[in-house]
């Protein structure tokens, strides 16, 4: 089941910022999710892996960990991110890994821990989320 999740997920993304950023679910289980993402082609003008690379990472892992929280019957909604970057990295690719700190009815919270290849901390974040009834189908859609 973990297998088709992750198959689920890296398809889902197709044609969305996680594809064109190149990042490729692994693992994805309730309240574990990791990810990886090249370094190349996500940098910021010194040649440095953009914070803004790290924050879409960050939030991606998190919130397919909130939304096999939720289940087929309810979706999530991102209120807050917060990531602190702590080493520079130039090359190669990044691994995201978002566990639960907090799934409950209303709330959920993840924190995310994006580490370089040789497990070196580069970025941690939260993330938390609201979780929330799908929206009722219109009519005639």
């Amino acid at each position: 089941m973990a297998n088709d999740m992750v198959e689920q997920f890296n398809a889902a993304s197709a044609g969305g910022l996680a594809q064109r950023m190149g990042i490729v679910i692994t693992v994805a289980e309730q309240g574990r999710v990791e990810a990886t993402m090249p370094v190349e082609g996500n940098t910021q003008p010194y040649g440095l892996l953009h914070g803004g690379a790290s924050a879409a990472l960050a939030e991606t892992v998190g919130s397919i960990a909130g939304a096999i929280h939720a289940g087929p019957t309810r979706m999530i909604v991102g209120v807050d991110l917060s990531c602190t970057h702590h080493r520079a990295v130039r090359s190669g690719s990044v691994t995201g890994v978002a566990t639960a700190l907090h799934e409950g009815g209303t709330v959920a919270t993840y924190a995310i821990r994006i580490a370089d290849e040789h497990d070196r901390l580069v970025c941690t974040g939260r993330l938390t989320c609201l979780v929330r009834p799908l929206p009722a189908k219109k009519t005639g859609q």
